[in-house]
């Protein structure tokens, strides 16, 4: 068993890497390494208070733990919508507009051009120096390829692989 101070030092640090580490997770997608780590050290944070503190303290440091916790995603997650955050390179934006698609769809037909985005499957083609909304069938096409018109849906284009 090691010193109460050693403990309670531990305990602290395994509290605040954890809940940082889950903070991070909340930020990335799916649920990887940092949430799992994030919450493997609060746990044992929760084990360390019971061990030194008792299992009234632990009970109240895992409260404590999740209202913190809680609190930092709620405001990160308003801040990355509306504050500071939602200005920053981290938080990724669609700025580009497209040009929407004339009524008549039939003048679009057989038309080639290239798509501007990857197209996963909808995204942006040029066509005529134009920027569309535009969509495959299903498949995955990179940025800069080759693509033909083969029909249009609603307010996008339909094309595939030229």
């Amino acid at each position: 068993m090691m010193d109460a101070s050693v403990g309670t030092l531990l305990m602290i640090i395994c509290y605040v890497f954890g809940t940082g580490l889950v903070i991070l997770e909340a930020f990335m997608p799916g649920f990887g390494i940092a949430g799992i780590a994030g919450v493997i050290l609060e746990i044992v944070g929760i084990v360390l208070t019971n061990t030194y503190f008792g299992l009234t303290w632990s009970l109240i440091a895992t409260l404590a733990a999740l209202i913190f916790v809680g609190f930092a995603i709620f405001f990160s997650y308003r801040s990355a919508m509306k504050g500071r955050l939602s200005k920053s390179a981290l938080i990724l934006k669609d700025t580009e507009q497209s040009v929407p698609v004339p009524p008549d769809m039939q003048s679009w037909l057989d038309q080639k051009g290239v798509t501007v985005t990857a197209l996963r499957p909808a995204g942006f083609v040029e066509i005529g120096g134009r920027r569309l909304n535009a969509s495959t069938t299903g498949e995955f096409l990179s940025k800069g390829t080759s693509v033909k018109v083969t029909g249009a849906e609603g307010d996008h284009l339909i094309v595939t692989k030229a």
